[in-house]
């Protein structure tokens, strides 16, 4: 690509539904894939190793390892933001500089995630009052998972890198072959080897780092200053000092995300394995929609940063609308399907009955309120485009973290059942997205642009 490309960047001048559609169903169907994968990985974890290893390998350990990692994925968000708005912007010198920044935040986050993540595993998983049966297993699960967390943190930043200048196809190439490599090493490791739970995560693992390679592969090839230079991987100052400005409170977001997710988990856990495993399974059925909901999060940002360095505003407003009916539309189909449908393809995960009702009670409570997040995660999603990432913290530490916590305290000791707990997602889901579309209507967040970014 050459600088006249940059230019000519169809983001910026081409129909915006066209464009949106263009970034944002690459990014679908390689988060279907990723989903794919993962339930693939559930469904043999679950029917070779039975109940136990699927509670080891899902539920509390996904949220716990989301807690470490989640951090420094938020803070990478900033190093996107900050490529995709020079690239809308033509600052080719930009362009590199914010890439390679990127990619050393990704490296010394992922030693760091390594060794932390590692340390913490048990007591994580202990302070989440993990099931004993399963508590062996699950702390060996993340163990290994946290050993190669540097791979993860690199391949999602490198994905990343990619999606900011408007390419979504190579990270979908790079997630397909992952997401093969990962079955075919699911069933070598876990089915024809069997090191059970252990096998499950080496899996894992090694297909992020396969994903890892062909992501260093396309950049080493590029022509352009998108080129990646293994010399050039370093920490500039004031790129850096930019990165956390706006990655730092994503970063803090994710984290106190999570806890608040870990507290919804140490209440399901207290329910025992059969509860924790119909979470797992159900975890593997919702994520029908936050792909489609995340891949949505995506998209707005990249065209929002794109035309917002472009000073395109016109186009940021409008992109917004062009994704909340693409959200409003996904949400329906998605929710229909699954409470429709849910008695029926939670038997592909697990035959046992009082699993399978616990996991359609927890659909029917949370996916008829899907659509509510949208607000939360398309509008956070165009603020971010504009480099601005407090007021999306805020507004998600206090109106979701903040109040799933009140929540948790005070609502179990009114009513114990299941249902109490995990009504909290819609509950917050809808307050946060009124004060979302408050702030975002009432206020003008594409105002004070930076004529000189760096």
């Amino acid at each position: 690509m050459t600088s006249s490309t940059i230019k000519d960047n169809a983001m910026l001048h081409d129909s915006i539904l066209r464009q949106l559609l263009k970034f944002f169903f690459p990014i679908l169907l390689g988060t279907l894939f990723q989903t794919l994968y993962n339930t693939i990985d559930a469904i043999i974890v679950g029917q070779v190793l039975g109940t136990a290893a699927l509670a080891a390998v899902g539920g509390g350990t996904g949220v716990a390892i989301n807690l470490v990692i989640g951090f420094f994925t938020g803070l990478a968000s900033g190093a996107t933001v900050i490529i995709s708005q020079f690239y809308g912007s033509g600052d080719e010198k930009g362009v590199k500089l914010s890439i390679h920044n990127a990619l050393a935040i990704g490296l010394v986050g992922g030693i760091i995630i390594s060794i932390v993540g590692y340390l913490t595993s048990k007591p994580l998983l202990v302070a989440i009052d993990t099931p004993q049966d399963i508590l062996g297993l699950a702390t060996n699960y993340m163990e290994i998972y946290f050993s190669g967390a540097t791979i993860v943190v690199l391949y999602n930043i490198g994905a990343g890198i990619f999606r900011a200048f408007g390419d979504s196809k190579s990270p979908l190439i790079f997630l397909i072959v992952g997401c093969l490599s990962n079955i075919v090493l699911d069933v070598l490791f876990v089915k024809i080897i069997p090191l059970g739970v252990s096998g499950a995560a080496i899996a894992t693992v090694l297909a992020q780092l396969v994903s890892l390679i062909l992501i260093i592969i396309f950049l080493r090839k590029r022509n352009d200053c998108c080129k990646l230079y293994f010399t050039e991987i370093k920490f500039e100052p004031r790129m850096l000092k930019r990165t956390l400005a706006i990655g730092f409170p994503s970063g803090l977001q994710s984290v106190l995300y999570t806890i608040s997710n870990l507290l919804i988990m140490a209440g399901i856990n207290s329910y025992g394995t059969n509860t924790v495993a119909a979470w797992s399974a159900f975890s593997k059925l919702d994520s029908l929609f936050w792909m489609v909901c995340g891949s949505l999060g995506v998209a707005v940002t990249t065209f929002v940063g794109q035309n917002y360095g472009a000073n395109n505003i016109d186009r940021c407003k409008k992109g917004v609308y062009w994704s909340f009916l693409i959200g409003f539309i996904s949400a329906a189909v998605v929710s229909t399907l699954l409470i429709v449908f849910s008695p029926v393809v939670y038997r592909i995960f697990l035959s046992d009955p009082e699993v399978i009702d616990i996991g359609v009670r927890m659909i029917n409570v949370i996916a008829p309120f899907y659509f509510t997040f949208l607000f939360v995660e398309i509008l956070s999603g165009a603020i971010r485009g504009t480099g601005k990432t407090l007021v999306p913290t805020l507004f998600t530490v206090i109106l979701i973290c903040g109040l799933r916590a009140t929540w948790l305290a005070i609502v179990p000791s009114i009513s114990p059942k299941l249902e109490a707990i995990i009504s909290c997602y819609p509950f917050t889901w809808v307050l946060c997205g009124t004060a979302f579309v408050i702030y975002y209507y009432c206020s003008d967040i594409y105002n004070q642009k930076k004529t000189n970014m760096r």
